[in-house]
């Protein structure tokens, strides 16, 4: 409203007033006051609230004394100002009569129509239960998303967005943000690119058309897509205008769009009759892969980096899994063929050793820990038997593509342990530590079982990094890590940790009376790992736990059980994959998983030096304020610890022989019927077999 307007009716205002006589003005008032008493009173609830704008809650036993209270003191009640940190809430259908007023009174005075209000926008509230339901109810209010959906399978007169002249018959997914062609532009685009996605719109609705069909009067009619690669310019010395292309042979491209049935484009002079056909190496310079030497079908690199990476973020995924999804992918778009498992397989693990062997030009050690070259601090050796496979899987000759690279030869590790074996001479049944330690007992034979390979032991540096490996057979027997242990010795690990190494060093000392070629393994310390400690006595936590193992640092010995949270979860399929495709699967999983702790080792490092550094800071107070309490020095301290390791180091009495014999018989007894019960869910691993050995035990 402008000034002048305004003006205006304030002047109107003052007329009316000077023609209305005063007893008038008297009685309009009274009548207001009349009705201003009889208008029910809006609701009005107050709240508390703190300094810092908190809702102070008063308990029910509260709210009924003051309940009570004002129950009692409802004559002559006193006014109280409110509390000026107090919230007025005023009833839902008092606010939507203010709203009316103020929109009334906003309105203009002229009599225009009052305009719709517009809607407030939704204010995020702090808890997020709150803010999930608003979301939830906006995209349930929000038509827009159900309408263009809807619209956007209306087949309706589109005019060509190329040429701006014919009528578009079809659409195409991948050419954004012109995707509707007529007949000729749409030959002329996707000529050049066979791949891309196309819809067509000649019955009525909009169905996926394969690269091979093109349109023609409202027609589909087949025609010929050359496979995308490049192709020389010249092949002889005519000119170019006598160069023509024309199809070749048949092959198969498979994309993360499934398969296509494409030609090899063939170039011939027709001058000279000079002919050239692409090959495997124009294949490879285009980012293809072929599937046999002969390529008839070739897969796009881009399948096999998304499939390694799918199996980095889901390690049970299948093989056949992600190509069911491609075959899917395969449908929608309107094309035909299936993809073979058993080629996709072979060609992806090709892929993969030829990047091994460029990184290998390039220096790159996928097995190597670069914080712990050249000395490495510590070493951690632990079985895993979930990695067992089944011995009807797949079998098959051929020879792993990694063989050796991560996971040693079978030839080599059964040579040495049948080396250990006759030059210790054990005897049966009264193998070291094997007759108290049955999960670790020498003198155990190949399993009869259904399994082949009963499981993996794995070398893992502090870091986690992962070192190299081997096959069992014959249970976590000692030989396993010794070979390991020999292997691992060029890098100088100054710990070794095991879970049992209080059993498996006694063990390696009586070796080493028979074969003093393992001499040099004495120069390692062993380490004992934190969850194991806890579960010995106090004497033998105190002996080998790396808590007490000047130079340990925050090592913990259980970096084998951090990597196999990752590494355990292939197990799901290499169970079922033959001997070469296990050991490839499983070796291409442990360079992918390096390559990962490398990209992350100098956040992983910088994190880890300032929790040690807090963690020293707190122990250093700790210790100083014991001093202080204790009235002790330095060398107190250190006398006292040196008294307690050896009191750890001292014989035990005949009576506690005979509790630590007791001990030692119990725990043979618990390890026994664990290894029993693990077996036992191994043979049954499927539900019909579970199914009849439960009616067995029912019987």
């Amino acid at each position: 409203m402008s000034d002048s307007e305004l003006e205006d009716l304030l002047q109107s205002a003052d007329d009316l007033a000077h023609k209305l006589d005063l007893q008038e003005v008297d009685d309009l008032l009274g009548e207001l006051q009349k009705e201003h008493a009889t208008a029910p009173l809006p609701k009005v609830k107050w709240k508390k609230r703190d300094s810092d704008g908190n809702v102070i809650r008063v308990p029910h036993s509260r709210r009924s004394q003051s309940n009570q209270a004002s129950c009692s003191q409802k004559t002559n009640p006193p006014v109280d100002v409110p509390d000026t940190s107090s919230e007025v809430v005023f009833a839902p259908e008092a606010i939507e009569g203010f709203l009316q007023d103020l929109q009334l009174s906003l309105c203009d005075a002229t009599g225009d129509e009052m305009e719709a209000p517009t809607p407030r926008p939704l204010v995020a509230s702090s808890n997020w239960s709150t803010r999930k339901t608003i979301f939830s109810e906006s995209w349930r209010a929000a038509s827009w998303s159900r309408a263009t959906a809807v619209a956007r399978e209306n087949v309706e007169a589109h005019m060509c967005q190329q040429c701006s002249s014919n009528s578009a018959v079809v659409r195409c997914r991948d050419c954004r943000p012109r995707p509707f062609f007529c007949a000729e532009c749409d030959v002329s685009m996707h000529t050049r690119h066979p791949l891309h996605n196309r819809d067509g719109s000649t019955s009525g609705f909009f169905q996926p058309l394969p690269p091979t069909t093109y349109v023609l009067n409202r027609a589909l009619f087949p025609c010929v897509r050359y496979v995308p690669v490049e192709i020389p310019e010249k092949i002889c010395g005519c000119p170019t205008d006598s160069l023509r292309i024309k199809p070749g042979k048949s092959v198969a491209v498979i994309t993360m769009n499934g398969r296509h049935e494409l030609s090899m484009p063939e170039l011939a002079c027709s001058a000279c009759k000079a002919t050239c056909t692409a090959g495997v190496e124009e294949v490879l310079r285009c980012d293809y892969w072929p599937a046999t030497l002969h390529f008839a079908t070739i897969y796009e690199t881009d399948v096999f980096f998304s499939f390694e990476e799918l199996k980095m973020a889901a390690p049970g995924l299948s093989c056949q899994a992600f190509l069911k999804m491609l075959d899917q992918r395969t449908v929608r778009f309107g094309r035909t063929g299936k993809i073979s498992g058993d080629s996709f397989l072979k060609s992806f693990f090709e892929w993969e050793a030829v990047r091994y062997e460029v990184d290998s030009l390039c220096k790159e050690e996928p097995f190597t820990c670069r914080a712990c070259s050249p000395d490495m601090l510590a070493v951690s050796v632990d079985g895993n038997r979930k990695h067992y496979r089944f011995k009807n899987a797949a079998r098959s000759e051929e020879q792993a593509i990694f063989n050796d690279v991560f996971i040693a030869k079978d030839e080599d590790v059964t040579r040495f342990v049948n080396h250990v074996h006759s030059t210790t001479k054990h005897v049966s049944g009264r193998g070291v530590c094997g007759g108290e330690w049955s999960a670790a007992r020498e003198t155990s034979q190949k399993s009869a079982s259904k399994l082949d390979e009963e499981g993996l032991e794995l070398a893992v540096c502090r870091h986690g990094v992962l070192l190299c490996a081997l096959n069992m057979y014959r249970g976590e027997i000692f030989a396993y890590p010794l070979f390991l242990q020999e292997k691992l010795a060029s890098s100088r690990p100054t710990f070794f940790c095991m879970d049992v190494a209080c059993k498996y060093w006694p063990y390696l000392q009586k070796i080493i009376k028979s074969c003093p070629e393992f001499q040099h393994l004495l120069e390692m310390k062993p380490f004992l790992s934190v969850f194991h400690a806890k579960a010995h006595d106090f004497k033998c936590e105190i002996k080998w736990s790396g808590a007490f193992l000047e130079g340990a640092g925050l090592t913990l010995g259980e970096e084998v059980e951090q990597v196999n949270a990752f590494v355990s979860r292939i197990a799901v399929t290499t169970k079922h994959m033959s001997k070469a495709g296990r050991n490839d699967m499983l070796t291409l999983m442990a360079m992918r998983w390096n390559e990962q702790k490398m990209k992350n080792l100098a956040t992983y490092l910088s994190r880890r030096y300032l929790k040690t550094t807090k963690a020293l800071d707190m122990k250093t107070m700790e210790v100083e304020s014991m001093k202080a309490e204790l009235a002790a020095t330095d060398g107190q301290f250190e006398d006292w610890v040196r008294d307690v390791k050896d009191w750890a180091e001292t014989t035990t009495s005949s009576t506690t022989d005979a509790a630590a014999s007791l001990a030692r018989k119990i725990e043979t007894l618990v390890v026994s019927v664990k290894r029993r019960s693990q077996r036992l869910y191994k043979d049954q691993d499927s539900n019909k077999g579970r199914a009849r050995s439960g009616r067995r035990k029912g019987s």
